[in-house]
């Protein structure tokens, strides 16, 4: 398959906001064809590299997140299938038809539906696009185009705004997770490798009967969430500066199967040199694409989009090298806060580092962050765990799969630590889930000690060397989550009570 460089997107990138000009959808399929170097007139389904191709370059042209067009493609069809063994297109029941599930959408012709996979995407992401404009549809924060959460009711209405879809079960006030839209996210995170934030709606503000089949009614039209949203992937351009958001493997080529150049730091800035690649494998499903990239060091390679995020327009504090950071450039610093010493000292000898340019709640700006009242994931705990006792190991170990995690539990494996999470399809999720207090003074005291203790024992091991000042196991809220300013100051004891 050909190396995009997209040039298709830039002839009518102006148009593209609001799609004011006139494409013609016939020159526009087979230009998109071209470009991906698929045959419209094979009858079978291309592999997955290409359909990542197709799918990605028609979703850019209209201004809409490809991450969202190949959920949707993947939720819809399964597996990114538009033709049968037979060559025929798939039309289910309802008359979906194809990739997409194109039903009853007028202006479309129905055979070229079935036979051009092409023009069936285009005719969905259009659809979806037409779902994003509309105004009897609730907006978020303003409904920015390139922020995956502003979706959310775009993705629902292209199933339909039908009490099946409500975020909420009428009956029992839970979260519906069987909503259409929730499970086009989910897919986005498990396919995709990005993790989005869940928005926090009410109960009462989609009215419906649960007996009728009359639409929801949307009681707030206007949502403006603080909160840290997701931009998409595919907007990075060449010499732009990024950051690593987790510690990801660098890769020779644009695929998994590459030879590893070592590790990514979380929060490490790194330079875009290129357009995007698409995997190089083309019998993997990834909906993720590559960036080549290079470090400091003129290191030359690639990463995986999910792993990127936009960096600030000045140089973020990264992970230092030469222990002079000054800390106070962090927005949310304070000097007055007891965990203020113990930030100085985390940032300065590398184990962690703040998040650069993400919205401070506190101002509405854009900044570098420490965020030391946010809580810690298992896997974000073993990264700072392992960059202390190990970090030559944990920087060159190879990852044996795309999973952001994949590194930490092999040593954590390696090292019998009593961790809840694994690089298995039922416990990845768990990686990703907060740490408790004492899930983390067990994994440090196995550190510690090299074998595996208890809850209980772990906690007298912090009591008896002074790490905790609390009485009782009771006292020492085991079953709490685990802060980023607790675990600087548990660390920072350690290493002035074992190391100085």
């Amino acid at each position: 398959m050909k190396k995009i460089l997209k040039p298709l997107i830039s002839v009518i990138a102006i148009g593209a906001l609001s799609l004011s000009i006139n494409i013609d959808k016939n020159v526009l399929a087979s230009n998109i064809a071209n470009t991906c170097d698929y045959n419209s007139a094979s009858k079978v389904n291309p592999d997955f590299s290409t359909m990542n191709c197709l799918l990605t370059e028609t979703a850019l042209i209209y201004d809409v997140p490809p991450e969202i067009v190949k959920a949707i493609a993947e939720g819809e069809s399964g597996n990114w299938r538009h033709f049968d063994v037979n060559g025929e297109a798939i039309v289910t029941a309802d008359k979906g038809i194809g990739i997409m599930q194109i039903t009853n959408q007028a202006g479309y012709n129905q055979d070229r539906l079935k036979s051009d996979i092409v023009y069936n995407i285009q005719a969905g992401v259009e659809t979806l696009d037409n779902m994003f404009k509309r105004k009897d549809l609730p907006s978020i924060n303003g409904g920015e185009r390139d922020v995956l959460e502003h979706w959310y009711f775009a993705i629902m209405a292209y199933n339909g705004t039908k009490p099946v879809n409500s975020p909420f079960v009428q009956a029992t006030g839970e979260r519906n997770a069987n909503a259409y839209q929730e499970r086009i996210l989910q897919i986005i995170k498990k396919l995709e490798l990005i993790d989005l934030t869940e928005l926090p709606f009410s109960r009462e503000h989609f009215q419906y009967d649960s007996n009728s089949r009359e639409n929801i009614k949307f009681s707030t039209m206007n949502y403006d969430f603080d909160l840290p949203l997701t931009k998409s992937k595919y907007f990075f351009e060449t010499n732009q500066k990024v950051s690593a958001i987790t510690n990801v493997t660098f890769r020779t080529r644009p695929t998994t199967d590459s030879p590893s150049l070592g590790t990514l730091r979380e929060g490490e800035i790194i330079t875009i040199t290129g357009p995007f690649e698409y995997e190089k494998v083309s019998t993997k499903k990834n909906h993720f694409v590559w960036y080549p990239v290079k470090r400091s060091d003129g290191t030359e390679g690639y990463v995986a989009s999910s792993y990127l995020n936009y960096s600030a327009s000045t140089p973020p504090v990264t992970p230092p090298t030469t222990g002079n950071v000054d800390v106070s450039k962090f927005a949310d610093y304070n000097a007055n806060q007891y965990w203020a010493e113990d930030f100085k000292w985390a940032v300065n000898i590398g184990i962690i580092s703040g998040y650069p340019n993400v919205k401070n709640p506190s101002t509405g700006k854009y900044e570098n962050l420490l965020k030391p009242y946010t809580n810690l994931t298992e896997n974000q705990m073993l990264s700072i765990l392992l960059r202390y006792f190990k970090p030559s190991e944990l920087a060159s170990t190879i990852a044996n799969t795309s999973w952001y995690g994949d590194v930490n539990y092999q040593l954590a494996t390696k090292y019998s630590l009593p961790v809840l999470g694994a690089n298995t399809a039922s416990k990845q999720a768990i990686a990703g889930k907060d740490i408790t207090r004492g899930n983390f003074a067990r994994i440090l005291a196995s550190m510690h000690y090299g074998k595996t203790v208890s809850q209980s024992e772990a906690i007298k091991f912090l009591r008896d060397n002074g790490l905790t000042t609390t009485k009782t196991n009771e006292e020492f809220k085991p079953n709490d989550s685990l802060a980023r300013a607790h675990t600087v100051a548990f660390f920072h004891r350690y290493e002035q009570i074992f190391n100085n």
